[in-house]
């Protein structure tokens, strides 16, 4: 596995909670230095400390800040980024909210919400997976968090308005 990430500028690890991701194989990816993407599984209780970016949706989100899942009403957006941080220390981090759009915050600070791309809505499968993907991308691509984002919330737009598990071309992209 060391060979292949030292052939790579970044690696997204997606815990899908099937036993594939541990902690052994998060510290070896740590220890490469290359940029590190989380989109995390929190009833794993692995280790998912120190990434370039973690990109949990609300829920994960409220889990990582060892908050309630049943949280109804108003995200909670300051306490679950300032428990996030403080407990898993990424250097960036992406909460998708769904409809709401996404939250960002960097350095244990709110950024700024993005608000959905989305025009219609057929099916959200996969649409976490584009987010991490190419928020990875643009940012290894040196763009800002900010753009990065951007970027990514045009991507998981297009993706929810298929049916199924979709992907996204640059030319839908670079249509809208």
């Amino acid at each position: 596995m060391s060979e292949k990430v030292s052939q790579v500028d970044a690696v997204i690890v997606s815990d899908y909670g099937k036993g594939f991701v541990s902690n052994e194989l998060l510290s070896l990816v740590r220890k490469s230095s290359k940029f590190l993407a989380i989109d995390p599984k929190p009833s794993r209780l692995l280790d998912y400390s120190e990434p370039d970016l973690l990109t949990p949706n609300r829920m994960e989100a409220l889990e990582l800040a060892g908050m309630s899942r049943e949280s109804r009403g108003v995200f909670p957006a300051l306490q679950v980024v300032e428990s996030i941080f403080n407990i898993h220390s990424p250097e960036m981090l992406a909460i998708t909210l769904g409809g709401e759009g996404m939250l960002l915050a960097k350095s244990g600070n709110v950024e700024r919400t993005i608000p959905t791309a989305a025009r219609e809505v057929f099916d959200v499968s996969g649409a976490g997976d584009t987010v991490i993907a190419s928020l990875t991308l643009a940012l290894t691509a040196g763009q800002s968090f900010e753009q990065a984002a951007e970027f990514a919330n045009l991507a998981a737009g297009v993706v929810v308005g298929k049916v199924g598990t979709a992907t996204v071309s640059p030319e839908e992209i670079l249509s809208l």
